[in-house]
């Protein structure tokens, strides 16, 4: 009796190995992979800014990853909300600190070590969670930071501006290997029938992307149908979620010979965090 319909996993060009040195750039659902591939042994830098949820801001980073210029003055914004706090439109708003200078302060020594690794960096993953962009002032922002909203302007961008984002980014770093991926993650502000225009964007655009394809939206909505496997919210994977389209991943996506010691570095991250909540 089969109880889910399988996901065919195509084999990337080239398998991942611990040797690889990996940054994601993406939704939350990158920051869950980049925390397997750290408990897994790989060397990683995931999300840099905080979570990017849309392909023109993954742009803007990789953009501000290349270039030698520094978070400055001009890039503080006050938080809205009567949050008290500066940030800005690149970044989430975990970054978000008390004072400008201790905003920029933060920012420029995240934005230090991640250029640092950049450059190094052999495989880049990004994990598309939306279609739908706000702009302020004609320039896309990570997050609206609980500013007012007749201060933004909000687009969903077409298939075709999708692809030339991911195009560009590719097509700047022959060096580094692309896996692209769309994620689980519904997002549901706007409604069912939004989201699910917004999935199919991002699906068709990363079907024309010169990458491997990871595909972790269908794994959940194919194998993983049923609200079991989401978290209270109905709206992110579950633990388990995560753990299994992680463990399809490596089945697919790995050498094998890496296999066992992934294994073993899995156990060992494991019982660290064990003994530091003793």
């Amino acid at each position: 009796m089969k109880l889910s319909t399988p996901v065919t996993i195509a084999a990337p060009r080239r398998p991942f190995s611990l040797s690889d040195k990996i940054v994601l750039l993406g939704s939350c659902f990158a920051d869950n992979m980049g925390a397997k591939f750290a408990a897994a042994g790989f060397e990683v830098c995931t999300n840099p800014f905080g979570t990017l949820y849309n392909p023109e801001s993954i742009r803007s980073a990789v953009e501000r990853l290349d270039s030698t210029e520094p978070f400055g003055p001009a890039d503080c914004v006050e938080m809205g909300a009567g949050a008290g706090r500066i940030c800005s439109f690149s970044h989430h708003t975990s970054f978000a600190r008390e004072t400008a200078g201790e905003f920029l302060e933060h920012a420029n020594s995240e934005l230090d070590k991640a250029r640092e690794f950049w450059r190094s960096a052999d495989r880049v993953i990004l994990t598309l969670g939306t279609a739908l962009v706000w702009y302020h002032d004609g320039r896309a922002v990570a997050n609206c930071l609980k500013r007012p909203a007749v201060e933004f302007e909000r687009k969903m961008l077409s298939v075709s501006q999708i692809r030339e984002a991911l195009q560009e980014i590719i097509e700047a770093h022959p060096e580094k290997s692309f896996t692209v991926t769309v994620s689980p993650i519904r997002h549901l502000g706007d409604g069912a029938h939004i989201n699910t225009l917004s999935k199919a964007s991002l699906l068709l655009a990363t079907a024309a992307a010169a990458a491997d394809y990871f595909p972790a939206f269908e794994i959940m909505m194919d194998e993983l149908r049923d609200y079991r496997f989401y978290a209270d919210d109905l709206v992110h994977p579950s633990t388990a979620a995560v753990q299994y389209i992680w463990e399809r991943f490596l089945e697919t996506f790995v050498s094998p010979s890496d296999l066992s010691s992934i294994l073993q570095n899995e156990k060992e991250s494991k019982r660290r965090a064990h003994h530091q909540m003793l």
